[in-house]
């Protein structure tokens, strides 16, 4: 069996815990995410020095690596939605040192997504977090 696509829209864990993985973005201070990407971090670095990463634990299901590649991609695609103009004045570093640059008002700024749903810079740092977190489930069950 392939893995199937998913087309779900996951910014209900921006309202209530997510029963699958037990993050809470309710219970999640913004100015929290860049030392929690970081601790994620280390963590997914963990994941990718077992054995057998490579390997799918069922046809439907991602490998570890697979994993890894996505929450990576994930990582990439929000760093360049990120648009907080004084958090972003940094030629490079990671996507959580840029959420630590974040300050008081700056988390309520607005956007859009391409769906048209509203989003805040406090909304969007929290589901990513949660992204991460729960592929890091995924793969430690």
């Amino acid at each position: 069996m392939a893995i199937v696509p998913d087309t779900k829209d996951w910014t209900w864990v921006l309202q209530r815990p997510c029963p699958e993985c037990g993050f809470d973005a309710g219970a999640t201070a913004a100015t929290d995410v860049g030392g929690r990407l970081r601790d994620a971090t280390s963590r997914w670095d963990d994941v990718l020095r077992r054995d057998g990463i490579r390997q799918r634990p069922a046809t439907d299901v991602w490998s570890p690596l697979e994993y890894a590649c996505h929450v990576r991609d994930v990582f990439v695609l929000y760093l360049e939605r990120a648009t907080v103009r004084d958090a972003l004045d940094t030629a490079g570093g990671a996507l959580a040192t840029r959420f630590d640059g974040v300050g008081g008002d700056q988390w309520q700024r607005t956007g859009r997504r391409s769906d048209g749903a509203s989003f805040t810079i406090d909304s969007f740092s929290r589901y990513l977090l949660h992204d991460v977190v729960h592929h890091l489930h995924d793969v430690d069950g």
